[in-house]
């Protein structure tokens, strides 16, 4: 029986199948379907698989190590930008090596629909010296988890498997395989490889370059690469879902030589075999030209090789079936314009937004401290950067709001105003108050707090009720440590606040606390019981 799923939900459920004892992740689109239909799943909660939002990824990527470390299965999962947080422990458990199979599920977001950079994960797989699995269609995601999860055990290694955001949204038939049990409790035999204090990582690195062959053959024989020699005119080299428009262009029954690449490091002698049987190689994938670049390193760099860095795709976006044909010679013209009837409109925040309420307050005081002076971060208010409220100056990432003020203060700046959402607080924004705490920087921190992680779909923060708790622990001055409830009545109140702490010359943050207006009446008596027995 096939099930109508997202490719996000077909990975979570093969995931489950494949034995999963633990998932791990922070909330971030296009990946965030994934933990949620593991956290909905009557299987998993039946089966007692592990399932809470971890405060960042870093955090969620080493406790699926220290899960791993016990011989059970674990997954860790995040968006593209995530992974450049989690990059200390990705590179050093790949020295490490992992005990119990663990996968690093990583979604880009070519075409940047909700993130701040295009980067493409295959590069961060390579650097660490690891496999790389990038499925095609939404059955090949369900599938690969079970081949994922039992090649990391039989090479001792993480296994980064990569979506992209056409594959994990959109939905297709996929057949579910039968459940495996998952692992017994086994600590390793050896744990020195787990203390990588010089001497044992020195010993380990050698241990991951060793298995390089072993990764290429691997590659060669598996069943998600494929190879087929037809027409020597042209070969095409495609990969993850660029396979997928390939053939909507081609159809099954077609004389095209094809090598799709769907597992990483790429199959050198299958490379070879098509290179020297056709006149001209066109590489088609998703994302940079990582196949492309690393073909003119094996061949040197010479005309017979086309794709993205000849001009022959676009370099930036995401690729389309249209894109796809025009390559391959079988379109001439790319209409890919929205539909007159459909007028723009930029994103807006939600009516009664209190993120609103707050960036209201802070523009009455531009006039005052200059239009240049507030430092952004990521989340919800990150639409302040947009008309009507035109307030945001910077966004970067995670948490830099904080410590971009800092930087900026410390260069003489007067007035510097970091916003920052609950969530982002929690996930990477208290080293930078703490830093600022240090010094006792001129800067007012604004934690806008709605109670939720609510950019990726009001997922329950970990920061609730504890942000001033925390703050206090950090060392802010008590003094400094304002509470206002940004509500369009409370409009003077907040602006008079705001003023005051702008005018001391130390760190001083106010908590705007006001739950998301798009959570349910009952969600927001729950997150109230919540706070109640916290504090």
């Amino acid at each position: 029986m096939k099930n109508l799923v997202l490719g996000n939900e077909a990975l979570a459920q093969g995931a489950i199948d494949a034995g999963i004892s633990g998932v791990y992740a922070y909330p971030g689109t296009p990946s965030t379907e994934i933990t949620e239909y593991i956290q909905k799943s009557k299987t998993a909660k039946s089966l007692g698989i592990h399932s809470t939002w971890s405060v960042n990824e870093k955090t969620a990527m080493e406790a699926a190590l220290g899960m791993s470390y016990t011989g059970k299965r674990a997954m860790v999962v995040m968006k593209h930008v995530g992974l450049n947080v989690a990059s200390d422990v990705f590179m050093n458990m790949a020295v490490s090596g992992i005990n119990g199979g663990l996968v690093v599920v990583v979604a880009d977001d070519p075409s940047m629909h909700s993130s701040q950079n295009e980067q493409d994960s295959r590069f961060y797989g390579k650097f660490a010296q690891i496999p790389i699995l990038e499925p095609s269609n939404q059955q090949e995601a369900y599938n690969m988890m079970h081949y994922a999860f039992d090649l990391s055990e039989e090479l001792q290694l993480p296994i980064l498997l990569r979506m992209v955001t056409r594959l994990s949204h959109s939905r297709s038939g996929v057949t579910f395989k039968e459940r495996r049990m998952q692992n017994g409790m086994q600590l390793p035999v050896d744990t020195k490889r787990f203390a990588l204090i010089p001497a044992f990582a020195r010993e380990q690195y050698e241990t991951l370059v060793n298995k390089k062959s072993l990764l290429v053959d691997s590659s060669e024989v598996s069943k998600f690469n494929k190879l087929e020699l037809k027409d020597p005119s042209i070969g095409v080299i495609c990969s993850g879902i660029a396979y997928n428009y390939v053939m909507e262009n081609i159809g099954e029954d077609n004389d095209y030589s094809i090598l799709k690449i769907s597992q990483y490091p790429m199959p050198k002698d299958q490379i070879k075999a098509l290179y020297d049987y056709c006149k001209m190689v066109l590489i088609i994938e998703e994302g940079y030209p990582f196949i492309e670049e690393i073909l003119h390193d094996y061949f040197e760099e010479n005309p017979k090789i086309i794709g993205k860095l000849s001009g022959d795709l676009p370099f930036t976006g995401e690729l389309t079936p249209n894109i796809v044909g025009k390559a391959l010679g079988l379109t001439r013209h790319i209409d890919e314009g929205i539909p007159s009837i459909v007028s723009g409109r930029p994103p807006q925040l939600c009516d009664g937004c209190g993120h609103t309420d707050m960036f209201n307050a802070i523009n009455e005081l531009i006039p005052e401290i200059g239009d240049k002076n507030v430092f952004g971060d990521i989340g919800c208010y990150a639409l302040g950067a947009l008309p009507p409220l035109n307030s945001i100056n910077t966004l970067i990432d995670m948490g830099a709001s904080i410590t971009m003020a800092k930087g900026a203060a410390d260069a003489g700046m007067e007035g510097a105003i970091a916003i920052i959402g609950d969530s982002t607080f929690t996930h990477s924004g208290m080293t930078g108050l703490l830093d600022a705490v240090y010094e006792n920087t001129p800067i007012t921190v604004i934690i806008s707090d709605n109670s939720a992680v609510a950019m990726t779909g009001a997922q329950d923060s970990s920061a609730l009720g504890r942000i001033k708790s925390i703050c206090l622990g950090i060392g802010v001055d008590p003094e400094h440590l304002k509470m206002v409830v940004p509500l369009r009545k409370n409009h003077k109140e907040i602006v008079n606040i705001l003023r005051e702490e702008l005018n001391y010359k130390g760190v001083s943050v106010i908590i705007a606390q006001r739950a998301c207006v798009r959570l349910s009446s009952d969600k927001k008596e729950e997150i109230r019981q919540k706070i109640a027995l916290i504090n």
